[in-house]
Protein backbone atom coordinates (compact mmCIF):
# COMPACT_ATOMS: atom_id res chain seq x y z
CA UNK A 1 0.00 0.00 0.00
CA UNK A 2 1.05 3.62 -0.46
CA UNK A 3 2.55 5.25 2.59
CA UNK A 4 0.81 8.41 3.81
CA UNK A 5 3.61 10.77 2.83
CA UNK A 6 3.87 9.21 -0.64
CA UNK A 7 0.14 9.61 -1.12
CA UNK A 8 0.41 13.28 -0.11
CA UNK A 9 3.12 13.87 -2.70
CA UNK A 10 0.96 12.36 -5.44
CA UNK A 11 -2.01 14.45 -4.32
CA UNK A 12 0.10 17.60 -4.72
CA UNK A 13 1.09 16.40 -8.18
CA UNK A 14 -2.59 16.18 -9.08
CA UNK A 15 -3.49 19.59 -7.65
CA UNK A 16 -4.10 21.12 -11.08
CA UNK A 17 -6.71 18.45 -11.74
CA UNK A 18 -8.58 19.81 -8.73
CA UNK A 19 -8.68 16.71 -6.54
CA UNK A 20 -6.86 13.85 -4.84
CA UNK A 21 -8.18 10.46 -5.77
CA UNK A 22 -7.85 7.04 -4.20
CA UNK A 23 -5.72 4.24 -5.64
CA UNK A 24 -7.34 1.27 -7.37
CA UNK A 25 -5.60 -1.91 -6.28
CA UNK A 26 -3.71 -4.07 -6.39
CA UNK A 27 -0.77 -1.70 -6.29
CA UNK A 28 2.94 -2.15 -6.95
CA UNK A 29 5.47 -2.19 -4.17
CA UNK A 30 8.16 0.53 -4.34
CA UNK A 31 10.76 -2.05 -5.41
CA UNK A 32 8.49 -3.16 -8.27
CA UNK A 33 8.10 0.41 -9.51
CA UNK A 34 11.86 0.91 -9.30
CA UNK A 35 12.37 -2.30 -11.31
CA UNK A 36 9.84 -1.20 -13.94
CA UNK A 37 11.59 2.16 -14.25
CA UNK A 38 14.73 0.36 -15.52
CA UNK A 39 13.14 -1.86 -18.17
CA UNK A 40 16.13 -3.08 -20.23
CA UNK A 41 19.02 -5.25 -19.02
CA UNK A 42 21.14 -8.17 -20.17
CA UNK A 43 21.08 -11.92 -19.49
CA UNK A 44 24.35 -13.86 -19.59
CA UNK A 45 24.15 -17.62 -20.11
CA UNK A 46 27.62 -18.90 -19.30
CA UNK A 47 29.00 -22.21 -18.02
CA UNK A 48 30.11 -25.67 -19.22
CA UNK A 49 27.54 -25.52 -22.05
CA UNK A 50 29.58 -22.66 -23.51
CA UNK A 51 32.39 -25.17 -24.13
CA UNK A 52 30.41 -28.34 -24.96
CA UNK A 53 28.06 -26.77 -27.53
CA UNK A 54 25.02 -27.91 -25.53
CA UNK A 55 21.99 -25.97 -24.34
CA UNK A 56 21.09 -28.28 -21.44
CA UNK A 57 24.17 -29.86 -19.90
CA UNK A 58 24.05 -33.42 -18.62
CA UNK A 59 25.63 -32.70 -15.24
CA UNK A 60 28.35 -35.28 -15.84
CA UNK A 61 30.74 -32.88 -17.58
CA UNK A 62 34.25 -32.73 -16.15
CA UNK A 63 34.82 -29.45 -14.35
CA UNK A 64 37.99 -28.98 -16.40
CA UNK A 65 35.87 -28.21 -19.46
CA UNK A 66 35.16 -24.76 -18.02
CA UNK A 67 38.17 -22.65 -18.96
CA UNK A 68 37.50 -19.13 -20.27
CA UNK A 69 41.02 -18.09 -21.23
CA UNK A 70 40.44 -14.33 -21.31
CA UNK A 71 37.43 -13.73 -19.05
CA UNK A 72 36.84 -9.99 -18.65
CA UNK A 73 33.65 -9.02 -16.83
CA UNK A 74 34.57 -5.36 -17.20
CA UNK A 75 34.28 -5.81 -20.96
CA UNK A 76 30.77 -7.20 -20.44
CA UNK A 77 29.87 -4.15 -18.36
CA UNK A 78 31.35 -1.64 -20.80
CA UNK A 79 29.26 -3.12 -23.60
CA UNK A 80 26.13 -3.32 -21.41
CA UNK A 81 26.48 0.36 -20.46
CA UNK A 82 27.07 1.44 -24.04
CA UNK A 83 23.98 -0.55 -25.10
CA UNK A 84 21.83 1.34 -22.59
CA UNK A 85 21.25 -1.70 -20.36
CA UNK A 86 20.84 -1.06 -16.64
CA UNK A 87 22.09 -4.39 -15.30
CA UNK A 88 23.29 -7.95 -15.90
CA UNK A 89 21.82 -11.26 -14.71
CA UNK A 90 24.07 -14.32 -14.99
CA UNK A 91 23.34 -18.05 -14.89
CA UNK A 92 25.14 -18.73 -11.61
CA UNK A 93 23.92 -22.35 -11.79
CA UNK A 94 22.13 -23.85 -14.78
CA UNK A 95 20.42 -27.25 -14.95
CA UNK A 96 23.78 -29.08 -15.15
CA UNK A 97 24.44 -28.00 -11.56
CA UNK A 98 27.80 -26.34 -12.28
CA UNK A 99 28.34 -23.37 -9.95
CA UNK A 100 30.16 -20.30 -11.26
CA UNK A 101 31.28 -19.61 -7.70
CA UNK A 102 33.17 -21.88 -5.26
CA UNK A 103 30.06 -23.09 -3.43
CA UNK A 104 30.42 -24.87 -0.12
CA UNK A 105 27.36 -26.98 -1.02
CA UNK A 106 28.54 -28.61 -4.25
CA UNK A 107 31.66 -30.22 -5.66
CA UNK A 108 30.67 -29.33 -9.23
CA UNK A 109 32.07 -25.79 -9.23
CA UNK A 110 34.77 -23.50 -10.59
CA UNK A 111 36.97 -24.60 -7.68
CA UNK A 112 37.38 -28.01 -9.39
CA UNK A 113 38.38 -26.45 -12.72
CA UNK A 114 41.84 -25.39 -13.84
CA UNK A 115 40.56 -21.90 -14.62
CA UNK A 116 42.44 -19.40 -12.44
CA UNK A 117 44.13 -22.49 -10.92
CA UNK A 118 40.88 -23.35 -9.16
CA UNK A 119 40.79 -19.96 -7.42
CA UNK A 120 38.43 -18.25 -9.83
CA UNK A 121 35.00 -16.86 -9.00
CA UNK A 122 32.86 -15.55 -11.86
CA UNK A 123 30.21 -14.12 -9.53
CA UNK A 124 32.77 -12.08 -7.60
CA UNK A 125 34.38 -10.73 -10.76
CA UNK A 126 31.03 -9.79 -12.28
CA UNK A 127 29.58 -8.32 -9.08
CA UNK A 128 32.71 -6.16 -8.68
CA UNK A 129 32.60 -5.08 -12.34
CA UNK A 130 28.89 -4.20 -12.15
CA UNK A 131 29.44 -2.15 -9.02
CA UNK A 132 32.32 -0.25 -10.66
CA UNK A 133 30.23 0.42 -13.79
CA UNK A 134 27.11 1.49 -11.92
CA UNK A 135 25.11 -1.49 -13.19
CA UNK A 136 22.65 -3.59 -11.22
CA UNK A 137 23.59 -7.23 -10.66
CA UNK A 138 21.34 -10.30 -10.56
CA UNK A 139 21.61 -14.08 -10.62
CA UNK A 140 19.77 -17.00 -12.18
CA UNK A 141 19.82 -20.07 -9.95
CA UNK A 142 18.17 -23.17 -11.39
CA UNK A 143 16.66 -25.49 -8.77
CA UNK A 144 17.11 -28.38 -11.21
CA UNK A 145 20.53 -29.98 -10.66
CA UNK A 146 21.62 -32.90 -12.85
CA UNK A 147 24.82 -33.34 -10.85
CA UNK A 148 24.10 -33.04 -7.14
CA UNK A 149 23.79 -36.45 -5.43
CA UNK A 150 21.08 -35.17 -3.08
CA UNK A 151 18.80 -34.10 -5.91
CA UNK A 152 15.53 -36.04 -5.76
CA UNK A 153 15.57 -36.19 -1.94
CA UNK A 154 14.32 -33.87 0.80
CA UNK A 155 17.92 -33.01 1.62
CA UNK A 156 18.34 -31.20 -1.69
CA UNK A 157 15.88 -28.51 -0.66
CA UNK A 158 18.34 -27.73 2.17
CA UNK A 159 21.12 -27.54 -0.41
CA UNK A 160 19.23 -25.11 -2.62
CA UNK A 161 18.24 -22.89 0.32
CA UNK A 162 21.85 -22.78 1.46
CA UNK A 163 23.02 -21.89 -2.05
CA UNK A 164 20.54 -19.00 -2.20
CA UNK A 165 21.76 -17.71 1.16
CA UNK A 166 25.36 -18.17 0.06
CA UNK A 167 25.12 -16.11 -3.12
CA UNK A 168 23.05 -13.37 -1.46
CA UNK A 169 25.55 -13.10 1.41
CA UNK A 170 28.70 -13.09 -0.73
CA UNK A 171 27.60 -11.29 -3.90
CA UNK A 172 24.45 -9.30 -3.17
CA UNK A 173 22.52 -7.11 -3.09
CA UNK A 174 20.78 -8.27 -6.26
CA UNK A 175 18.19 -6.31 -8.20
CA UNK A 176 16.65 -9.58 -9.46
CA UNK A 177 16.81 -13.27 -8.54
CA UNK A 178 15.75 -15.63 -11.36
CA UNK A 179 14.10 -19.00 -10.66
CA UNK A 180 13.69 -21.43 -13.53
CA UNK A 181 10.73 -23.77 -13.10
CA UNK A 182 12.37 -26.66 -15.01
CA UNK A 183 12.19 -29.93 -13.09
CA UNK A 184 13.90 -32.97 -14.60
CA UNK A 185 15.86 -35.97 -13.46
CA UNK A 186 18.97 -35.88 -11.29
CA UNK A 187 22.00 -38.21 -11.44
CA UNK A 188 19.96 -40.90 -9.66
CA UNK A 189 17.10 -40.62 -12.16
CA UNK A 190 14.78 -39.01 -9.62
CA UNK A 191 12.93 -35.71 -9.80
CA UNK A 192 12.84 -33.19 -6.98
CA UNK A 193 9.76 -31.98 -5.14
CA UNK A 194 10.71 -28.34 -4.78
CA UNK A 195 9.78 -26.60 -1.55
CA UNK A 196 8.79 -23.35 -3.23
CA UNK A 197 7.17 -21.96 -0.10
CA UNK A 198 10.44 -22.35 1.77
CA UNK A 199 12.46 -20.95 -1.14
CA UNK A 200 10.26 -17.87 -1.25
CA UNK A 201 10.28 -17.26 2.49
CA UNK A 202 14.06 -17.62 2.46
CA UNK A 203 14.41 -14.92 -0.17
CA UNK A 204 12.03 -12.64 1.69
CA UNK A 205 14.15 -13.09 4.80
CA UNK A 206 17.65 -12.69 3.34
CA UNK A 207 16.91 -10.33 0.42
CA UNK A 208 13.60 -8.50 1.01
CA UNK A 209 14.43 -5.78 -1.54
CA UNK A 210 15.33 -8.18 -4.34
CA UNK A 211 12.80 -8.77 -7.11
CA UNK A 212 12.11 -12.50 -7.55
CA UNK A 213 11.18 -13.92 -10.95
CA UNK A 214 9.38 -17.13 -11.85
CA UNK A 215 6.37 -18.13 -13.95
CA UNK A 216 4.09 -16.75 -11.26
CA UNK A 217 6.33 -14.39 -9.32
CA UNK A 218 6.12 -13.49 -6.49
CA UNK A 219 7.40 -10.19 -7.94
CA UNK A 220 7.84 -10.74 -11.70
CA UNK A 221 6.15 -13.15 -14.10
CA UNK A 222 7.31 -14.81 -17.29
CA UNK A 223 5.69 -13.36 -20.43
CA UNK A 224 4.77 -16.82 -21.74
CA UNK A 225 7.30 -17.05 -24.59
CA UNK A 226 11.04 -16.77 -25.25
CA UNK A 227 10.63 -14.40 -28.20
CA UNK A 228 10.76 -11.22 -26.12
CA UNK A 229 7.14 -10.32 -26.87
CA UNK A 230 4.50 -9.07 -24.43
CA UNK A 231 0.79 -9.08 -25.18
CA UNK A 232 -0.74 -6.16 -27.06
CA UNK A 233 -2.96 -6.19 -23.99
CA UNK A 234 -0.68 -6.37 -20.98
CA UNK A 235 -1.97 -6.11 -17.42
CA UNK A 236 0.50 -5.95 -14.54
CA UNK A 237 -1.95 -8.13 -12.63
CA UNK A 238 -2.06 -11.91 -12.27
CA UNK A 239 -4.13 -14.48 -10.43
CA UNK A 240 -1.89 -17.19 -8.98
CA UNK A 241 -4.30 -19.19 -6.80
CA UNK A 242 -4.37 -22.82 -7.91
CA UNK A 243 -1.23 -22.51 -10.03
CA UNK A 244 2.37 -23.53 -9.40
CA UNK A 245 5.75 -22.89 -10.99
CA UNK A 246 6.86 -24.89 -13.99
CA UNK A 247 4.36 -27.33 -15.48
CA UNK A 248 1.57 -26.03 -13.22
CA UNK A 249 1.84 -22.41 -14.35
CA UNK A 250 -1.07 -20.51 -15.96
CA UNK A 251 -1.52 -20.87 -19.74
CA UNK A 252 1.04 -18.98 -21.80
CA UNK A 253 -1.55 -16.58 -23.21
CA UNK A 254 -2.59 -15.66 -19.66
CA UNK A 255 1.02 -15.04 -18.69
CA UNK A 256 1.41 -12.97 -21.84
CA UNK A 257 -1.47 -10.58 -21.15
CA UNK A 258 -2.07 -10.92 -17.40
CA UNK A 259 -5.51 -10.79 -15.78
CA UNK A 260 -7.60 -7.64 -16.07
CA UNK A 261 -8.85 -8.07 -12.49
CA UNK A 262 -5.92 -10.08 -11.15
CA UNK A 263 -5.40 -10.18 -7.40
CA UNK A 264 -1.61 -9.70 -7.46
CA UNK A 265 0.68 -7.06 -8.94
CA UNK A 266 3.13 -9.23 -10.92
CA UNK A 267 4.43 -7.40 -14.01
CA UNK A 268 5.80 -9.24 -17.04
CA UNK A 269 9.41 -9.76 -18.08
CA UNK A 270 10.20 -10.68 -21.69
CA UNK A 271 13.23 -12.92 -22.19
CA UNK A 272 14.91 -13.47 -25.55
CA UNK A 273 18.38 -14.30 -26.81
CA UNK A 274 20.35 -12.23 -29.29
CA UNK A 275 21.23 -15.59 -30.92
CA UNK A 276 19.13 -18.68 -31.71
CA UNK A 277 20.55 -20.43 -28.62
CA UNK A 278 20.96 -19.25 -25.06
CA UNK A 279 24.57 -20.36 -24.64
CA UNK A 280 27.37 -19.40 -27.02
CA UNK A 281 27.79 -21.63 -30.06
CA UNK A 282 30.45 -20.79 -32.69
CA UNK A 283 28.10 -21.82 -35.49
CA UNK A 284 25.71 -19.01 -34.52
CA UNK A 285 28.15 -16.11 -35.01
CA UNK A 286 26.45 -15.33 -38.31
CA UNK A 287 22.95 -15.61 -36.80
CA UNK A 288 23.01 -12.70 -34.34
CA UNK A 289 19.76 -10.73 -34.47
CA UNK A 290 19.94 -7.53 -36.47
CA UNK A 291 19.63 -4.14 -34.73
CA UNK A 292 16.30 -3.66 -36.53
CA UNK A 293 15.03 -6.98 -35.14
CA UNK A 294 16.14 -5.96 -31.64
CA UNK A 295 14.31 -2.66 -32.04
CA UNK A 296 11.14 -4.51 -33.09
CA UNK A 297 11.45 -6.68 -29.96
CA UNK A 298 11.88 -3.53 -27.88
CA UNK A 299 8.63 -2.09 -29.26
CA UNK A 300 6.85 -5.36 -28.44
CA UNK A 301 8.22 -5.70 -24.92
CA UNK A 302 9.15 -2.38 -23.29
CA UNK A 303 6.76 -0.69 -25.72
CA UNK A 304 3.93 -2.80 -24.29
CA UNK A 305 4.70 -2.13 -20.63
CA UNK A 306 6.96 -5.10 -19.88
CA UNK A 307 10.66 -5.33 -19.03
CA UNK A 308 13.13 -6.76 -21.56
CA UNK A 309 15.96 -9.10 -20.54
CA UNK A 310 18.15 -9.69 -23.59
CA UNK A 311 20.52 -12.65 -23.47
CA UNK A 312 24.05 -11.95 -24.76
CA UNK A 313 26.16 -15.07 -24.09
CA UNK A 314 29.93 -14.71 -23.61
CA UNK A 315 32.10 -16.88 -25.84
CA UNK A 316 34.73 -19.48 -24.89
CA UNK A 317 37.27 -16.76 -24.17
CA UNK A 318 34.87 -15.24 -21.65
CA UNK A 319 34.18 -12.20 -23.85
CA UNK A 320 31.19 -10.78 -25.70
CA UNK A 321 31.96 -11.25 -29.38
CA UNK A 322 32.26 -8.43 -31.88
CA UNK A 323 29.17 -9.79 -33.67
CA UNK A 324 26.97 -9.33 -30.60
CA UNK A 325 28.60 -6.06 -29.60
CA UNK A 326 28.09 -4.49 -33.04
CA UNK A 327 24.39 -5.40 -33.00
CA UNK A 328 23.99 -3.96 -29.51
CA UNK A 329 25.70 -0.68 -30.36
CA UNK A 330 23.54 -0.12 -33.44
CA UNK A 331 20.44 -1.11 -31.45
CA UNK A 332 21.32 1.58 -28.91
CA UNK A 333 21.87 4.12 -31.70
CA UNK A 334 18.47 3.32 -33.21
CA UNK A 335 16.74 3.89 -29.88
CA UNK A 336 18.55 7.18 -29.39
CA UNK A 337 17.77 8.30 -32.93
CA UNK A 338 14.11 7.39 -32.51
CA UNK A 339 13.28 8.67 -29.04
CA UNK A 340 15.56 11.63 -28.32
CA UNK A 341 13.38 14.17 -30.13
CA UNK A 342 9.98 14.34 -28.45
CA UNK A 343 8.02 16.58 -30.80
CA UNK A 344 5.70 17.88 -28.11
CA UNK A 345 8.75 19.19 -26.25
CA UNK A 346 10.72 20.52 -29.21
CA UNK A 347 8.15 21.80 -31.72
CA UNK A 348 6.25 24.39 -29.67
CA UNK A 349 3.33 22.02 -29.27
CA UNK A 350 0.36 22.95 -27.10
CA UNK A 351 -1.60 20.27 -25.20
CA UNK A 352 -5.21 20.79 -24.17
CA UNK A 353 -7.64 18.84 -22.01
CA UNK A 354 -11.22 20.19 -21.86
CA UNK A 355 -9.99 23.57 -23.04
CA UNK A 356 -7.32 23.76 -20.32
CA UNK A 357 -3.71 24.14 -21.40
CA UNK A 358 -1.79 21.33 -19.68
CA UNK A 359 1.41 21.64 -21.74
CA UNK A 360 3.58 22.12 -18.67
CA UNK A 361 2.34 18.97 -16.91
CA UNK A 362 2.78 16.11 -19.34
CA UNK A 363 6.00 15.34 -21.15
CA UNK A 364 8.51 12.59 -20.49
CA UNK A 365 7.00 11.48 -17.20
CA UNK A 366 7.68 14.74 -15.34
CA UNK A 367 4.16 15.26 -14.05
CA UNK A 368 0.88 13.48 -13.31
CA UNK A 369 -2.45 14.46 -14.80
CA UNK A 370 -5.78 13.10 -13.59
CA UNK A 371 -8.34 12.98 -16.43
CA UNK A 372 -11.26 12.90 -13.98
CA UNK A 373 -14.41 10.83 -13.75
CA UNK A 374 -15.79 11.98 -17.10
CA UNK A 375 -12.59 11.08 -18.93
CA UNK A 376 -14.42 9.28 -21.77
CA UNK A 377 -16.50 12.32 -22.72
CA UNK A 378 -13.56 14.35 -23.95
CA UNK A 379 -10.12 14.02 -25.48
CA UNK A 380 -6.59 15.25 -25.09
CA UNK A 381 -5.50 17.36 -28.05
CA UNK A 382 -1.95 18.11 -29.19
CA UNK A 383 -1.64 21.07 -31.57
CA UNK A 384 1.44 21.82 -33.68
CA UNK A 385 1.99 25.15 -35.41
CA UNK A 386 2.69 23.31 -38.67
CA UNK A 387 2.09 19.82 -40.08
CA UNK A 388 4.76 17.34 -38.97
CA UNK A 389 5.51 13.75 -40.01
CA UNK A 390 4.57 11.46 -37.11
CA UNK A 391 4.58 7.65 -36.75
CA UNK A 392 5.00 6.84 -33.05
CA UNK A 393 3.25 7.90 -29.83
CA UNK A 394 4.25 7.19 -26.24
CA UNK A 395 1.88 7.08 -23.26
CA UNK A 396 2.45 6.20 -19.63
CA UNK A 397 0.21 5.77 -16.60
CA UNK A 398 1.06 6.71 -13.03
CA UNK A 399 1.08 3.17 -11.71
CA UNK A 400 1.28 4.20 -8.06
CA UNK A 401 -2.50 4.51 -8.37
CA UNK A 402 -2.83 1.13 -10.07
CA UNK A 403 -3.20 0.23 -13.74
CA UNK A 404 -6.49 1.66 -14.99
CA UNK A 405 -6.77 2.21 -18.73
CA UNK A 406 -8.54 -0.58 -20.63
CA UNK A 407 -8.59 1.04 -24.06
CA UNK A 408 -7.65 4.26 -25.82
CA UNK A 409 -7.83 5.70 -29.33
CA UNK A 410 -5.43 7.82 -31.34
CA UNK A 411 -6.62 10.16 -34.10
CA UNK A 412 -4.34 12.15 -36.40
CA UNK A 413 -5.64 15.11 -38.40
CA UNK A 414 -4.18 17.11 -41.25
CA UNK A 415 -6.04 20.40 -41.14
CA UNK A 416 -9.62 19.16 -40.64
CA UNK A 417 -9.17 15.78 -42.32
CA UNK A 418 -8.81 12.59 -40.27
CA UNK A 419 -5.72 10.81 -41.66
CA UNK A 420 -5.25 8.02 -39.09
CA UNK A 421 -7.36 6.38 -36.40
CA UNK A 422 -6.83 3.27 -34.29
CA UNK A 423 -8.03 1.81 -30.98
CA UNK A 424 -5.54 0.16 -28.60
CA UNK A 425 -5.97 -1.57 -25.27
CA UNK A 426 -3.76 -1.17 -22.17
CA UNK A 427 -1.22 1.57 -21.47
CA UNK A 428 0.48 0.58 -18.22
CA UNK A 429 4.05 1.56 -17.46
CA UNK A 430 5.19 2.34 -20.99
CA UNK A 431 3.18 2.18 -24.20
CA UNK A 432 4.70 2.84 -27.60
CA UNK A 433 2.43 2.56 -30.63
CA UNK A 434 3.78 3.00 -34.14
CA UNK A 435 2.03 3.28 -37.49
CA UNK A 436 2.73 4.38 -41.08
CA UNK A 437 3.94 7.97 -41.11
CA UNK A 438 1.30 10.68 -41.39
CA UNK A 439 1.63 14.45 -41.71
CA UNK A 440 -0.40 15.96 -38.90
CA UNK A 441 -0.88 19.24 -37.13
CA UNK A 442 -3.43 17.90 -34.63
CA UNK A 443 -3.49 14.69 -32.57
CA UNK A 444 -6.35 13.58 -30.38
CA UNK A 445 -6.01 10.91 -27.70
CA UNK A 446 -9.21 9.51 -26.26
CA UNK A 447 -9.39 7.22 -23.23
CA UNK A 448 -12.35 5.05 -24.14
CA UNK A 449 -12.56 2.74 -21.14
CA UNK A 450 -10.87 2.52 -17.75
CA UNK A 451 -11.35 1.00 -14.30
CA UNK A 452 -11.35 4.46 -12.75
CA UNK A 453 -10.15 7.98 -13.53
CA UNK A 454 -6.97 7.59 -15.58
CA UNK A 455 -3.80 9.23 -14.29
CA UNK A 456 -1.26 9.83 -17.04
CA UNK A 457 2.41 10.34 -16.29
CA UNK A 458 4.05 10.66 -19.70
CA UNK A 459 3.34 11.64 -23.29
CA UNK A 460 5.54 11.68 -26.37
CA UNK A 461 5.21 12.07 -30.12
CA UNK A 462 8.01 10.83 -32.39
CA UNK A 463 9.13 10.37 -35.96
CA UNK A 464 11.09 7.11 -35.96
CA UNK A 465 12.76 5.68 -39.10
CA UNK A 466 10.08 4.17 -41.32
CA UNK A 467 11.76 0.75 -41.43
CA UNK A 468 11.38 0.51 -37.63
CA UNK A 469 7.61 0.90 -37.51
CA UNK A 470 6.09 -2.14 -35.81
CA UNK A 471 4.97 -4.77 -38.29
Amino acid sequence: MLKKNSFLIFCIGLFMAGRCQSPVGPLPEPKQLAWQNAPFYLFMHFGPNTFTDLEWGKGSENEEVFNPTALDCRQWCRIAKAAGATGIIITAKHHDGFCLWPSAYSTHTVARSSWRNGKGDVLKELSDACREAGLSFGVYLSPWDRNHPAYGTAAYNDVFVNMMKEVVHHYGPFFEFWWDGANGEGPNGKKQVYDWHRFESTMREVAPNTMVFSDIGPDIRWAGNENGIAGTTNWNLLDTAGFSRGAGAPPNDTLNQGNVNGKNWIPAECDVSIRPGWFYHPGEDSLVKSPEKLFDIYLKSVGRGANLILNVPPDRRGLITSYDSAALMEFARLRQQSFTDNLIMNENAVIFWKGENITGILGDGDGDFDLGKNYNRDYMEILFNKPLPVNCIFLKEQLSYGQRVKSFAIELYHADSLVYQHVYTTIGHHRLVSFPVRNTNRIRIRIKDAKSEPVLNGLGVYRIPDRLVEK
